[in-house]
């Protein structure tokens, strides 16, 4: 029984630390998501003054400047680009209103911010289920502590029935804490 508790403990012990990793890790992975968002929003923000010097050039009709512009466009951002001149949004009312509305524009750092996001939701997800179980396996060893107690002191009552009444209830919460652990997951590694 001491050892039923002591594991029961043990278990709570481990469980707390694990929810305590995966919360961490939850929070790594978020700020990671955070930075890449933000790399995302820098080169948004880029592309758009890029295409803005460009749109400024065309009106104008500074030919040379259009180029220029042109030539700062990133690799990925040109790729949407062209896809965008290919519908005509000149004379096309229902082309897209710029670049960034094509499907072709994917900045970089989105798509990896979503992923680490999930991470992040899965880690945290992990954490909450792993403090659940350590609190599940804290109730237990409470409930495994009272047993001890309630055994413990029965001797010391004079009465035989008060005794046995005594360690009657400290069986019931036995079996009740045996059939709680028996449903949980053991420690994790």
């Amino acid at each position: 029984m001491t050892i039923t508790a002591a594991w029961s403990g043990y278990s709570a012990a481990k469980w707390g630390t694990e929810s305590s990793l995966q919360l961490a890790k939850a929070s790594a992975t978020r700020t990671k998501a955070n930075r890449a968002f933000q790399e995302s929003l820098t080169l948004r923000a880029q592309d758009a003054a890029n295409f803005n010097a460009w749109f400024a050039a065309y009106l104008t009709g500074n030919k040379r400047g259009e180029r220029v512009a042109e030539k700062r466009f990133r690799p990925e951002y040109d790729v949407a680009f062209r896809a965008w001149l290919a519908t005509k949004p000149f004379t096309n009312p229902s082309a897209p209103k710029g670049p960034q509305y094509m499907p072709q524009y994917k900045p970089a750092g989105a798509a990896r911010a979503k992923l680490l996001d999930a991470q992040a939701d899965a880690h945290y997800a992990r954490g909450e289920d792993a403090a659940i179980t350590a609190d599940k396996y804290v109730r237990v060893t409470v409930v495994l502590a009272s047993v001890l107690f309630i055994v413990g002191i029965s001797s010391h009552f004079p009465l035989r029935s008060v005794r046995i009444g005594l360690v009657v209830v400290g069986a019931g919460l036995l079996i009740f804490g045996a059939v709680e652990i028996l449903q949980l997951p053991g420690p994790p590694t």
